[in-house]
């Protein structure tokens, strides 16, 4: 074999090793993310929140980018109801903040990559608020979902978290039909959206919104039931310190969740599609507060 010829096998080589080694390496940080939902509730409780979270543990089966590990109190198991068949308030609280002792202390937060607040609602017994928010500064990832802005709110000035989250729950006025606008039609959470996109759901009122301190993805020009012209957000992501936050108020009803799911009478408001959608939306979120393609 020629030098030259000789030189060109060795360089060959020599790359094609730091490739190999490189692929390895790019393959053991591919792991999938992991991610905690958390569904507990100090307030009112959405009839959805055992629905997303079938939701959001199918789409990690399906999609293999993270692992799901749910936090969640349902008030309506047996086990929580008193004499009257009514939920016991005390007992509820007592699990609520054993399950958060146990999900969201600082030591265990180390163990996630993302959280997301299922419609949570209320003041959380979270165990320590400012290890959660500096948790996600560091470069941690949130997503919040529909009532995730009923939670913490009416605190004044404005509640660290709703800082975090970018606004809060005001008031809702009665489930409606909208016509909701594609702001990015190239980020994650929305390029699969028509513009408008018809979606019939509880479209949430907010108090604290800055627009300038959020990306916004979907919004409503005018009110959802009056109609009367402005600026009403349905959706957005932010930077917190080094972490992501994404935000979408949808999700009150388990027909925008579930393309399969029928009430009682076998109707639905929302056909299938938007259910399809809608995952794409709220996975596009995930993916994006994870920082993945």
């Amino acid at each position: 074999m020629k030098t030259d010829d000789l030189h060109r096998s060795r360089r060959f080589l020599r790359n094609w090793g730091w490739a190999l080694v490189l692929s390895v390496v790019l393959g053991a940080s591919a792991a999938p993310k992991r991610v905690l939902v958390v569904g507990v509730t100090e307030g009112f409780r959405h009839s959805s929140i055992e629905v997303g979270m079938q939701v959001i543990s199918q789409l990690a089966h399906d999609t293999g980018l993270f692992t799901v590990d749910i936090a969640n109190v349902n008030p309506n198991a047996p086990e929580f109801r008193g004499p009257d068949g009514k939920p016991d308030r005390a007992k509820v609280q007592a699990a609520n903040k054993r399950l958060l002792a146990e999900k969201m202390s600082p030591a265990a937060l180390a163990n996630y990559d993302l959280v997301i607040f299922n419609s949570t609602t209320g003041d959380l017994p979270i165990p320590d608020m400012q290890a959660f928010l500096d948790w996600i500064r560091s470069g941690r990832g949130f997503v919040g979902v529909h009532a995730a802005t009923d939670t913490f709110r009416g605190h004044r000035p404005f509640h660290p978290y709703v800082q975090m989250i970018g606004g809060e729950f005001k008031y809702h006025g009665p489930q409606v039909g909208v016509e909701i606008i594609n702001q990015d039609p190239a980020h994650a959470a929305c390029q699969h959206l028509p513009n408008p996109w018809k979606v019939f759901d509880e479209i949430y009122i907010l108090d604290g919104f800055e627009r300038a301190a959020v990306h916004g993805l979907l919004t409503l020009d005018k009110h959802p039931n009056e109609k009367t012209p402005g600026d009403y957000p349905i959706a957005w992501c932010k930077t917190f310190g080094k972490g992501r936050v994404f935000y979408t108020s949808l999700g009150h009803r388990e027909d925008v969740w579930d393309p399969n799911w029928r009430d009682g009478n076998g109707q639905r408001a929302n056909p299938p599609e938007v259910a399809v959608a809608f995952q794409r939306h709220l996975l596009g979120g995930i993916k994006w507060a994870l920082g993945l393609p």
